[in-house]
């Protein structure tokens, strides 16, 4: 591929961005394929050593904030005419409850998920607790009162220990999980707003 073509495809993976980051990141692209070449390299290598077009776009993608995207995809191509305007206001009750509502049904979903991280984080802490007051309360009453008692009670605190450190496991991966699935929502968002444009 030579560095016009690459060029080219960059622009349409890029063509939902505003125009000016687009050229800017052409800019910068071509600058690059260029003091490749002057350092020896074919057209063709200096290209495949800048990298391929879906992995370019797909960094920009995820460097690029959320709003700005939003703002350039609902932002008008063209003056509203007079009967859109009417329209967009007339069926505003409308789709505006529509919206509100989707949105309202995404956000409860997403914040039901950390609800459930928090939950189990909070029953780690519970367990946690409850090891060490079972082996401290144990010792105490196994030297003091009740040896049988106590044993039983340092025995439960070491179970409660065991199962907070399985517990722990198991809430790291689902923290994980879940940073892991909002930072897939966010790409999946960013992709749907980047329009995509075939090269003719």
């Amino acid at each position: 591929m030579n560095k016009q073509e690459f060029l080219d495809k960059l622009r349409a993976g890029l063509s939902g961005l505003p125009r000016q980051d687009v050229e800017e990141r052409l800019a910068f692209y071509a600058e690059m394929i260029d003091d490749r070449t002057e350092d020896g390299l074919s057209e063709a290598e200096a290209v495949a050593a800048v990298g391929t077009v879906e992995e370019i776009v797909a960094q920009v993608l995820a460097e690029t904030p959320f709003a700005k995207l939003a703002v350039e995809r609902v932002k008008p191509k063209h003056r509203l005419k007079g009967w859109e305007i009417v329209l967009l206001v007339l069926g505003s009750p409308l789709w505006l409850s529509l919206v509100i509502a989707a949105v309202s049904v995404i956000f409860s979903l997403y914040a039901v998920l950390w609800s459930l991280i928090v939950a189990l984080w909070s029953l780690f802490g519970a367990f946690v607790g409850g090891a060490f007051g079972g082996l401290l309360g144990g010792i105490v009453l196994a030297l003091t009162v009740n040896p049988p008692a106590g044993l039983a009670l340092i025995a439960a605190g070491l179970v409660l220990a065991g199962l907070s450190i399985l517990l722990f496991i198991g809430c790291k991966a689902a923290t994980a999980g879940i940073v892991w699935l909002t930072k897939r929502i966010l790409l999946g968002m960013k992709n749907a707003l980047l329009k995509k444009e075939e090269i003719q």
